[in-house]
C-alpha cells in the first residue's frame, strides 16, 4: 500500500524517520545539540540550504522532523515546525507572518493566554485585533479593514465547547485574501481537519491531547509550505524550538491518539447526557449532544464532539466552590487531554487574567466548570462527579 493510500491509525504508527545502521524498530532519541559535517564543503553547502539535512537542533532534530512528518500526514498539510509549547507556536506563527500596522479578526472566545497576547503584547508593535461573535459571522464584513491581514479561531472553543462554521470563515478569507488559522486543540486531527476547509494553517497545542498524559510541553504549526518557511525562519532565529526528547515522546503518543480519542469522546458523551438530568445544573455544553446549539455544525465539521464537557453548576461561585471542594477521584487542574480526567474552574483559572466583563462576553460564568473527560472506566467518572454535585447544594 503506497503512504498516500494509509489510513489514520497506519500513518500515525508508520511514519518514521529512516533507520540508522543498527536497523531499529522504533526510532531512537536524538539528544543532540549539533550535528557533523563530512568536510569544508559539506559545511559550506549546508549553510547555504543547497543541501536538506540537519544542522543544528534550534533549526531541526530527526526526532522533530518525525512528529511533523506525522502531524503534517494527519492533517493534510505541506510542512509544519515544532515548538518548545502550544503558546511559542501560536505567538511564533503571528510574529513570523504579520508586519506592524496589521490588524487581526479573530473570535471573542479564545484561550485566554491568547486573548492577552493580542491585548498585552502585540500591541506594543502596533499589531491591533477586533473580535467577532461565533454566531453573528454576518458582521465579518462590517468588522474588516484595509490592515485586516489574518482572521482566526478555535473550534471547539476554551473553556465552553462552542464551534465556529470553518467552511464560512474559509470563504470568508478567500474572498478578501486572509490568511485564516485556527487553533485545532480541542479536536485534534483525528477529528477535524481545519484545512479542507479553507484554513491555511494549523496550530496545535501537543500539551494536549496530542501527548495525552500530561508529560511534556509541545506546540506545532502546519499548513501551507510557503508560510511555514516564514515561520521556520523566525523560529530557528528566536528559538522556541521543541526539544527531541519531547519530539520523540509525542510522536509515540500520536500512535495511539486515534484509540484514545474513541474514549474520551465516548465518556464525554455519556458524562454530558448524565449532567443534562441533574437538577444542580443549569446547562450542559458537548458539541455532539442534541441540546448544544450547534450539533448539526458539530457533525458536519467534526468526526466526533471531543473530550471536554462544560457546564454550569446552580448556586453560581459558592456552588462551584463546594462542588470542586468535594471532588475525589477526578483531578483539580488546569491542563486537559490527559488520560486523567481533570476539572477545572476557568474564571479563576485559565480565564482569570479576563476581566469580568470580558469573561461574561465570552460566556465564562462564576458557575462554570470545565470537565476534561479522561480514560477511566466512565462509571467511576461520574460516581465523583455525582458525589461532588449532591455536596454543592
Amino acid at each position: 500500500m503506497k503512504k498516500d493510500e494509509n489510513q489514520f491509525e497506519t500513518d500515525a504508527i508508520r511514519i518514521q524517520m529512516e533507520r540508522s545502521s543498527f536497523l531499529e524498530h522504533s526510532s531512537p532519541i536524538y539528544m543532540t545539540s549539533s550535528f557533523v559535517f563530512e568536510d569544508a564543503e559539506d559545511m559550506r553547502a549546508s549553510f547555504a540550504e543547497e543541501k536538506d539535512r540537519t544542522i543544528y537542533s534550534r533549526y531541526a532534530n530527526p526526532n522533530s522532523s518525525e512528529l511533523i512528518d506525522k502531524v503534517c500526514a494527519m492533517e493534510g498539510a505541506e510542512a509544519g515546525f515544532a515548538f518548545a509549547s502550544g503558546m511559542a507556536a501560536v505567538f511564533s506563527t503571528f510574529a513570523a507572518l504579520l508586519e506592524s500596522g496589521a490588524h487581526i479578526l479573530s473570535a471573542r472566545r479564545i484561550f485566554g493566554s491568547t486573548h492577552s497576547l493580542f491585548t498585552g503584547v502585540f500591541p506594543k508593535w502596533k499589531i491591533s485585533h477586533t473580535y467577532f461573535e461565533l454566531e453573528d459571522l454576518d458582521t465579518l464584513e462590517e468588522l474588516i479593514t484595509p490592515a485586516t491581514r489574518v482572521i482566526y479561531a478555535e473550534s471547539p472553543t476554551n473553556p465552553g465547547v462552542d464551534l465556529v462554521d470553518l467552511g464560512r470563515l474559509g470563504d470568508f478569507a478567500k474572498k478578501h485574501n486572509l490568511l485564516f488559522i485556527v487553533d485545532n486543540c480541542f479536536a485534534t486531527p483525528y477529528l477535524q481537519q481545519p484545512l479542507k476547509f479553507g484554513a491555511d494553517l494549523v496550530i496545535h497545542s501537543g500539551t494536549k491531547l496530542m501527548d495525552g498524559q500530561g508529560r511534556v510541553l509541545a506546540g506545532i504549526t502546519v499548513g501551507r509550505a510557503d508560510l511555514i518557511d516564514k515561520i521556520y525562519r523566525f523560529a530557528r532565529i528566536s528559538g522556541p524550538a521543541l526539544s527531541p526528547f519531547n519530539a520523540w515522546l509525542l510522536s509515540r503518543s500520536l500512535e495511539t491518539l486515534a484509540i484514545r480519542i474513541d474514549r474520551h469522546c465516548s465518556n464525554a458523551l455519556k458524562l454530558a447526557e448524565y449532567l443534562e438530568k441533574q437538577k444542580q445544573v443549569n446547562w450542559v455544553k458537548y458539541p455532539f449532544l442534541p441540546s448544544h446549539p450547534q450539533f448539526n455544525l458539530a457533525r458536519k465539521q467534526m468526526k466526533a464532539g471531543g473530550c471536554v464537557v462544560a457546564f454550569e453548576i446552580s448556586g453560581g461561585a459558592e456552588a462551584g466552590k463546594k462542588f470542586f471542594d468535594a471532588i475525589e477521584l477526578l483531578s483539580l487542574s488546569a491542563n486537559l487531554g490527559d488520560s486523567r480526567s481533570i476539572v477545572t474552574h476557568p474564571a479563576s483559572t485559565t480565564h482569570s487574567k479576563l476581566s469580568e466583563e470580558e469573561r461574561q462576553a465570552s460566556g465564562i460564568s462564576p458557575g462554570l466548570v470545565r470537565i476534561s473527560v479522561g480514560l477511566e472506566h466512565i462509571d467511576d467518572i461520574i460516581r465523583d462527579i455525582s458525589r461532588a454535585l449532591d455536596k454543592s447544594c
